[in-house]
């Protein structure tokens, strides 16, 4: 594929998502025609199909990069407490509420869910986890991911979908970081 045509296509992939998160958040739904959503973008409605197969696709793929753009970037860094990533996560989220609550209540619900797990769980590494815990083998490890990436996921899809408005970014950083605590042994404080 030529050079201006990869141009093209990944321009065209960053503006179907960039109309997708901009009208679901402006909507509260993910109920959008695909005929909306490529409007919006100024590109042809094939386009969608082509790109991401269906509107859910599109849906999910425009969370993951504004994940992967707005957020990883904050919390990636090992060097960055603790708590100010936590604190960073919380307000992304809140940030941009409308368009999450509409995924994690729309029709998109289930693999928006996973791919987050998938990407906060790139996260989490192994090493990290035999400094909190005993060592254990890579079975165990990717089996501590998924409950570590699953749980918080949990707490944060309700205090996104259910919490009352306006969003505490502090306040669920905070429960978080209790929750840290409360599984890490290596991040208690000595009695």
């Amino acid at each position: 594929m030529p050079v201006s045509q990869d141009r093209r296509v990944l321009r065209n992939r960053a503006a179907l998502m960039a109309a997708a998160v901009r009208l679901v958040s402006e909507r509260g739904t993910t109920a959008l025609p695909v005929a909306e959503l490529s409007e919006a973008a100024d590109v042809s409605r094939q386009l969608v199909y082509l790109q991401f197969g269906d509107r859910d696709a599109l849906l999910v793929a425009a969370a993951a990069d504004l994940v992967e753009r707005e957020l990883l970037p904050e919390v990636r860094d090992a060097a960055v407490p603790h708590e100010t990533r936590m604190l960073a996560m919380a307000r992304h989220f809140a940030r941009h509420r409308p368009f999450y609550r509409a995924l994690l209540t729309g029709s998109c619900a289930f693999p928006m869910t996973r791919a987050m797990n998938r990407l906060f769980g790139t996260l989490i590494t192994t090493e990290s986890l035999r400094e909190a815990f005993e060592a254990f083998d890579e079975a165990a490890a990717a089996d501590m991911k998924a409950f570590i990436t699953g749980g918080t996921g949990a707490l944060v899809n309700d205090w996104i979908v259910d919490a009352d408005d306006p969003l505490d970014p502090e306040e669920l950083a905070a429960r978080l970081l209790r929750l840290t605590t409360m599984l890490s042994p290596s991040r208690r404080s000595p009695r």
